[in-house]
């Protein structure tokens, strides 16, 4: 077995430093805004940073990002109370009364993740607009207990990018467009769009943003970030305004893989209202630990079929899978892993708009019952009164063909839901991990961000997404570097319930690439 290091606990957070970044100095915060979430942790614990001062620079960083400035538009609101809660917090610490890992940290959240507070939860849909769910999301509370300063919520692709097959990623009828500040003529990809961009602006050390297929690989690749889609049933899907119940989860977006595992712990955890976290096995040694120099000895396999088609992004993953030979892994490239085909991917819709469906009307009851919308009917009608606003990019035909949907209980959905489970498990990635033995799947997540385009919609090329979205499986990013100013990142695959695997390949790679860079905001990639 090899030697494995504490990640951390209640009383390790200057061990997670050390696994990450070297904790800058603190009046570095207000000019880079890119040090590390441990890096932070540690300066709160030594007393060297207050959670209200930190708090502050964000929000000056907000003001100057995000307002002014290059107007990057990632936040959608801002909690109001976010000060006050980190002068309780400073003053809980100076008795010796610790939540937990994240005392004192900021989190920015997805807009479709419930709080019970004074911030609206939307999805970034007018309908939604100024509604204040009944309580926390099981993922909330955890992230209260553990001491996080719920500093905003950030702006998304409505609905999570469920309503149109020809939207604007990072659009929404209530935030508007969020722009990616690597440069800002490109998308940020979906749907945790504002998630992305504002991580990577360092607007905040912590993010949360959920996936249904890839609305957090996408835009960490796309936005220079680590980004964690855990298997289903990891974190709870409590609270999290719903597409599809068969692939949604929540995970974190941040700037290192330190910081993603600080946060995923906070995150992940049993709760009863929520059936799947009931699977999720007990833990295990190992599990809230890194495996040092994890790549040394580990198989990978290279799935070939998903790389981009541009030769200069595929030469750099080739680049960094040299390194991971370097570092010791056992390499075996290609396996034999195909895209999906025409046939799963309408499954795989399929499944998603007869749970929308009915999940939507489930999530509305519970957590937004004084909402003047009740059922996804009321929303398509909600949507066609205020079409000026709501749809004057692209419409909402996808809705509506889940409107004229069946119930669960539909033959056709059992047989789609069955369907995505064989081809994604039993006959794909199942089938290549036991056949090679392989620890992991690499591959780049997708392909470099796209120029807006409001009119034709998103360009979307490559992605690796699908696969382990549906299986429901763990899928890690990690910045590989930058391909003419935009970033690329190489993604880590794993069966279920790998997470502490994929993020010790991920830290060692990380390490050893140092391959991300802070964003330039550069105005335009095209010339005039």
């Amino acid at each position: 077995m090899q030697r494995r290091t504490l990640l951390l606990s209640s009383a390790s957070t200057f061990g997670l430093a050390a696994a990450g970044a070297a904790p800058a100095a603190v009046p570095a915060l207000a000019s880079e805004g890119q040090t590390p979430a441990t890096a932070l942790a540690a300066q709160l614990v030594a007393g060297r940073l207050r959670s209200e001062d930190l708090v502050q620079d964000c929000l000056q960083r907000i003001e100057a990002l995000d307002r002014q400035g290059p107007h990057l538009n990632s936040i959608i609101e801002l909690n109001p109370e976010a000060l006050d809660i980190a002068r309780a917090l400073d003053a809980e610490r100076a008795r010796n009364t610790l939540h937990g890992p994240l005392h004192g940290l900021p989190v920015l959240l997805k807009d479709n993740i419930a709080t019970g507070d004074r911030m609206s939860t939307s999805a970034g849909s007018l309908a939604l607009d100024g509604v204040r769910a009944a309580r926390d999301a099981h993922l909330v509370k955890r992230l209260r207990e553990a001491g996080a300063v719920v500093l905003g919520k950030t702006n998304l692709s409505e609905w999570a990018n469920i309503r149109s097959t020809r939207s604007t990623s990072g659009w929404s009828g209530r935030g508007g467009l969020t722009r990616n500040p690597y440069a800002l003529d490109r998308s940020t990809s979906g749907s945790s769009s504002g998630t992305g961009a504002a991580i990577a602006a360092g607007l905040a050390p912590l993010g949360v943003g959920t996936e249904t297929d890839g609305s957090i690989v996408s835009p960490a690749s796309i936005c220079g970030l680590v980004g964690l889609k855990p298997t289903v049933g990891r974190i709870s899907r409590d609270g999290i305004i719903p597409i599809s119940h068969s692939q949604d989860t929540a995970g974190p977006m941040t700037r290192s893989v330190a910081d993603a595992a600080l946060l995923y712990l906070a995150l992940s955890g049993p709760d009863a209202q929520d059936a799947a976290t009931g699977q999720a096995p007990a833990p295990r040694p190992g599990d809230g630990m890194f495996q040092r120099q994890a790549l040394r000895g580990a198989r990978l396999g290279v799935a070939r079929a998903f790389f981009t088609g541009f030769d200069e992004a595929d030469a750099l993953v080739d680049k960094m899978i040299a390194l991971l030979k370097a570092q010791g892994a056992e390499v075996i490239d290609p396996v034999d892993l195909p895209q999906p085909s025409p046939a799963f991917n309408d499954a795989e819709l399929d499944v998603m708009l007869y749970e929308l469906k009915h999940d939507l009307a489930q999530w509305l009851a519970a957590f937004a019952p004084q909402a003047p919308v009740k059922t996804l009917a009321d929303v398509i009608a909600f949507n066609e009164a205020h079409r000026d606003r709501e749809m004057a990019w692209f419409g909402q035909e996808l809705f509506t063909r889940a409107q004229a949907l069946g119930g669960l209980d539909t033959p056709a959905y059992r047989e789609a839901l069955a369907l995505c489970g064989r081809q994604s498990r039993e006959e794909g990635l199942d089938k290549v991990f036991q056949a090679h033995r392989l620890d992991a799947l690499v591959a780049p997540t997708g392909g470099l961000a796209w120029l807006i385009d409001p009119i034709a919609s998103d360009h979307y090329g490559s992605s690796f997404s699908t696969l382990p979205a549906v299986a429901g499986y763990p899928h890690l990013t990690v910045p590989a570097g930058l391909v003419r100013g935009l970033p690329l990142g190489l993604s880590f695959v794993g069966p279920a319930w790998s997470e502490w695997k994929l993020l010790s390949l991920g830290l060692h790679f990380e390490q050893v690439s140092r391959a991300r860079q802070a964003p330039a905001f550069t105005p335009r990639t095209v010339p005039l």
